[in-house]
Formats: C-alpha cells, sequence, structure tokens
C-alpha cells in the first residue's frame, strides 16, 4: 500500500543548516518536514567548537571582501536570534561565554599593533589591560598580549536541542537506503519515495533541500544531479579533560597571520560536570594523518609551550577525526559565505560555517522567492507521526 502525503519543502539533514532552514521556513509560513538519518546534530554540528566570530581571522590574513562584511553582521544576528528578536527563536540555547579572546606572543606585537589599529578593524578588536586579564592570563609567565574580540561560544548540544523544540512533528527519522526520488514531466524531483513498515509513503513537495553536510554527497549522487560538485576538508580534533583546567576561550596566533589560527580553545562541561577543553585550529589541519598518540602528543607539547604555567596533570587526552564537508569552489580557501544552488528542482546547501546560518537562511528564502515558490493551502494529509520515527540527539565527543 501507499501512502501520499504533501507539503512544500522537504529537507534532508538535522544538523545546524537542516534545523535552522526548518524553524526560518516554519516561520514564514511554508510547510516543511526535515528527515535526518543518524541523530540530530550529528556529524560537523557536534563537531564545532560553537564560536560565532565576525571573521576577524580574513582580516588578519588580508582577506577582506565583500564576503568578510557578510560575516562581520553575523554575530550580531545571533544576538537577536538569542533575544528572540530575530528571525529564528534561540531563548534557550546556552550561551557557554559572551566573550572571546586573542592571544598574541611578544613576537608579532608591533606587527599585530599596527594591524589593529588599521581602519578596517578599529573598533572591533580591544586590547585588554594587564590589570584586566582574566585569570588564567593573568598567572602567565611568558610575554603575550591578550585582545578581546566581538566574537562569543554557544554550546552547540542546546543549539540543537533549541532549534528542534516545537518542531517535533516536523522532525522525522530516516532509515539507510530507505528513500528514493522520482521527477515529475519536466525533469524535476519533486516527490521522495521512503519504505516504511506500513509500506510506501509517497511525499509530493514544491522543493526539495539537501542540507546533510557530508551527507549531501550521497545525496546529490541518489538524486542524479550533475552540477553540484563537493569537497572535504578533514580535522584531527582533540579535547582535553581536568578538574583543574579553567574555562578558556581563545584563539593563539603564532609568527605569522594567517587564517587558521596557531590554537583555537573552547571550554565545555561533560556529563558529570568536568571542565573540557576543545582544541582546533592548526593543530587539527597538521594533525590529518597522525596516529593517536602523535596527535596527542603534538597536542600536549604546543598547549606546554603556549600555556607553561598551567598545570597539565590528572589530565586525560582523546582526539577523533571529523570530515568538513562543503560545496568545491574556485578558491585554495573554504567558501567565504554560506553556500547555495539548485538544479532540477533540488536546493543543495551548506552554511560552510556554524557562523553563517542566518545568512543561509537568507539565502534559502530568496531562491523560493526567486523561483515564485509559495506556501500552499493546507490539505488533508496523513498523520506522519503514526508512520515514522523521530530520530534522537546526538552527542558531543566527550559525551
Amino acid at each position: 500500500m501507499t501512502l501520499r502525503y504533501s507539503t512544500d519543502i522537504v529537507i534532508f539533514g538535522g544538523g545546524v543548516a537542516g534545523l535552522w532552514l526548518l524553524n526560518r521556513l516554519n516561520n514564514e509560513g511554508y510547510r516543511t518536514i526535515l528527515f535526518e538519518l543518524n541523530g540530530l546534530g550529528c556529524g560537523q554540528t557536534l563537531a564545532s567548537q560553537g564560536i560565532i566570530h565576525g571573521g576577524l581571522k580574513y582580516a588578519l590574513s588580508g582577506s577582506l571582501n565583500s564576503a568578510s562584511n557578510i560575516i562581520a553582521t553575523m554575530p550580531n544576528r545571533w544576538r537577536e536570534c538569542l533575544a528572540g528578536n530575530g528571525s529564528v527563536d534561540l531563548r534557550g540555547c546556552h550561551l557557554l561565554s559572551d566573550e572571546y579572546y586573542m592571544w598574541s606572543q611578544s613576537s608579532v606585537r608591533s606587527k599585530l599593533k599596527t594591524f589593529l589599529g588599521s581602519k578596517s578593524l578599529r573598533g572591533r578588536v580591544e586590547r585588554v589591560a594587564k590589570e584586566s586579564y582574566p585569570d588564567f592570563f593573568g598567572q602567565a609567565t611568558v610575554n603575550g598580549v591578550l585582545y578581546k574580540l566581538p566574537d562569543f561560544v554557544i554550546e552547540t548540544e542546546s543549539l540543537v536541542r533549541t532549534l528542534s523544540q516545537g518542531q517535533e512533528q516536523n522532525i522525522y527519522k530516516l532509515s539507510s537506503d530507505s528513500a528514493s526520488f522520482q521527477r515529475d514531466q519536466n525533469g524535476n524531483v519533486n516527490t521522495v519515495v521512503v519504505e516504511t513498515e506500513n509500506g510506501q509513503l509517497s511525499i509530493d513537495c514544491q522543493r526539495l533541500v539537501f542540507a546533510a553536510g557530508k551527507g549531501n554527497m550521497k545525496l546529490i549522487e541518489e538524486a542524479n544531479l550533475k552540477t553540484v560538485k563537493t569537497q572535504l576538508r578533514p580535522l584531527n580534533m582533540i579535547f582535553v579533560k581536568g578538574a583543574k583546567l579553567p574555562a578558556i576561550y581563545v584563539h593563539c596566533i603564532g609568527d605569522s597571520f594567517s587564517l587558521t589560527p596557531k590554537l583555537t580553545v573552547t571550554s565545555h562541561k561533560d556529563a558529570i560536570g568536568q571542565t573540557v577543553w576543545y582544541l582546533g585550529g592548526e593543530i587539527a589541519e597538521s594533525g590529518v594523518g597522525k596516529s593517536r598518540d602523535e596527535q596527542l602528543l603534538a597536542a600536549r607539547q604546543l598547549i606546554s609551550k603556549l600555556f607553561p604555567w598551567l598545570d597539565l596533570s590528572e589530565t586525560k587526552w582523546e582526539c577523533f577525526a571529523i570530515d568538513r564537508a562543503e560545496p568545491a569552489v574556485n578558491s585554495i580557501y573554504r567558501p567565504d559565505d554560506a553556500f547555495l544552488t539548485e538544479e532540477d528542482g533540488v536546493i543543495v546547501a551548506w552554511p560552510t560555517k556554524l557562523t553563517l546560518a542566518p545568512s543561509l537562511g537568507d539565502m534559502a528564502l530568496q531562491q523560493l522567492e526567486d523561483k515564485a515558490i509559495v506556501p500552499s493551502p493546507i490539505t488533508d494529509n496523513n498523520d506522519l507521526t503514526e508512520i515514522l520515527a523521530h530520530p534522537d540527539f546526538s552527542a558531543a565527543q566527550w559525551n
């Protein structure tokens, strides 16, 4: 038996991209449902450090352009959402730190001072007076300068739960290889067929959205799309657990300015309330291909070099591999804005960075408007909650 269901938009992917679009489109009146293959937040979302940044690192490399101006507006966009006044209601999302810092080695101090005084950055970065240093940096035994950035950090597990709240009736679990796509007489993909325990479920829609991160690669292949290309950029991320670790949120920059800080640290709590340092930046990129022992040794040596006053006794270290999935663009760097394209009635989307999720929402709505896709009247439908299961929430690696 084939059951039928109709809606405006079907989204694939239960990370921040898909969940953000689900909220944004439903808020605008589009009847939208979302499918997730694993757990909500699985993959890149919960592997993110949760930094909502305004693109200062692009300025550090001299890469300021129009896209840099877009990303510069993102912290304020997120703050509006966190206050319940933005395009998506994020009240209830836990803020880990309202402050983010940059720690520079003394060897680049004069160069950095000149750079941060430039017109493009004036007012965006503030040097912190030594008497105002947070306790951890006040204990420093090496020379360095601390700067305060207009960035902040959210808890990504909390973000996923907040974006899912109130959307339960629109979020469903998809079993592996249980969905297929059908095209209309014009060659556009307009139907998703899902195999369920109760038979086939045929879902008609105006548009499909692939927002599944790394999962987009398989979806693109299954939908037989030809023009959308993807790329993967691997990372080897590290986390450190320790009861004595202080909570810090900082980029450490090395002797050269680059798109990637030498080390990026965010602080979290595990399931029993123990502090976790989550380490990214250049150490995660250079660690690709290293064994677990090699990567943990490199990370421990770097932490000891940057923060020699830190007591690393009674700490536990671990690392894990994660792929950043992105559109393949003609750039040696990552795409510098969210990315969205459409082929045969399928919108394929990546925020490319957590901080650019609001920009992705803008792009999706503009795309629907450009294609004259408007919300359709509510019609009688089968109750999907009686046919499909709901996905669980994924957990951070340290939990």
